[in-house]
């Protein structure tokens, strides 16, 4: 049996301002620095064995912040592109709130939530999924076949497609998930088989 924990980055600046943020390397707030410490002494019991991060500085100061608290600052630790967050084009930078005031409640609610419609030049979940999925199956899971115990710190977007792979959730169950940040999410993995804990 070995342990999966998957956590959302802590508040970012752009987070903080309601700002859509995707592949912008928006720093943490002092709350978000905090919501890592706190995911930390959630999941201090766990002797993890490795670390995954995505290439985006959010992600990466909350894995140092996490593992760091828990004792474990010197994991083995993979940084990948294929888990940052999801792109989003031309609605980067763009107030979200401003966003629903010029194109409308509902359409914006399509392009945050839908799973396979993207915002104009940016990336679908689907697009995401294209590109975390096959990497977690690749590169991530054969750590918890061996029986390590893995942390994966990214986004609210990358986590979700791993979401719904692992928990094999439809693409419309998948649309009403939040990750919240700093929240760590817990699985077992025992005879091929995730489990929520």
């Amino acid at each position: 049996m070995s342990i999966l924990v998957l956590v959302r980055h802590g508040q970012s600046e752009w987070n903080r301002d309601n700002l859509f943020t995707g592949w912008v390397d928006s720093p943490l707030t002092d709350k978000g620095r905090q919501e890592a410490k706190d995911a930390a002494t959630e999941i201090s019991d766990v002797d993890f064995g490795r670390l995954f991060t995505s290439t985006l500085s959010r992600a990466i100061e909350t894995a140092d912040i996490i593992t760091e608290a828990i004792g474990q600052p010197h994991l083995p630790t993979a940084r990948a592109w294929q888990i940052n967050e999801r792109y989003y084009g031309r609605l980067t930078g763009l107030n979200k709130a401003q966003t629903i005031e010029k194109h409308g409640a509902e359409q914006v609610k399509i392009w945050r939530r839908s799973f396979d419609i993207p915002p104009p030049g940016g990336e679908a979940l689907a697009d995401t999924a294209a590109r975390s999925i096959p990497y977690f199956e690749a590169d991530i899971k054969p750590h918890l076949v061996d029986g390590r115990n893995v942390l994966v710190v990214a986004h609210g977007n990358s986590l979700r497609s791993i979401v719904m792979h692992i928990e094999e959730l439809s693409r419309e169950e998948i649309l009403e998930v939040e990750l919240p940040t700093g929240h760590p999410k817990r699985y077992r993995f025992e005879h091929s088989k995730f489990e929520p804990l």
